[in-house]
């Protein structure tokens, strides 16, 4: 039984060593399309905590590239997959991973002090099928961070209902 579950094992530890590769693979094409739409790179990889979930467990936000395009601050999120048979790679940039990028957004801008700088969030695609060169696409502003913004009760509208 034992030996069963080593296989099993070792199965799971290539599946998300490949999907790591896969990640970091993403990661550099990335960088070089960017860079090729004049983009200027200013860091990869920013990681810091943003809060505690529900469970009280430390909760860490990542951007995978934060750059500029011109005067703009771009928060990149990266997606690499190797098919869209089933769904469009930008598809798993969900609500969830646009409010963590957000959070941690806030929080990049507060430490560098870059308050009054224009941003927005684009996300890149790469798609890596098989014997084929990666297809790779930039969407520029994929989500507003209004969205997100906590709705205040003392607006107009509820004044209604007083």
């Amino acid at each position: 039984m034992s030996e069963i579950l080593s296989i099993l094992q070792k199965d799971k530890r290539a599946a998300s060593q490949r999907t790591s590769e896969l990640g970091i693979y993403g990661e550099t094409l990335a960088v070089v399309h960017l860079i090729r739409a004049g983009y200027r790179i200013v860091l990869t990889n920013f990681k810091v905590p943003v809060g505690r979930n529900s469970k009280g467990v430390q909760v860490t936000g990542e951007i995978d590239i934060i750059a500029l395009d011109i005067e703009t601050l771009c928060f990149v999120e990266v997606k690499a997959r190797r098919s869209d048979d089933f769904a469009p790679v930008i598809s798993a940039v969900d609500t969830r991973k646009q409010r963590q990028i957000t959070r941690t957004s806030k929080i990049y801008r507060r430490l560098f002090g870059v308050r009054d700088i224009q941003y927005r969030f684009d996300v890149v695609t790469v798609l890596v099928r098989n014997h084929a060169e990666p297809e790779i696409e930039l969407t520029k502003g994929f989500w507003n961070p209004s969205k997100f913004r906590k709705r205040r009760w003392e607006l107009p509208i509820w004044n209604d209902f007083q």
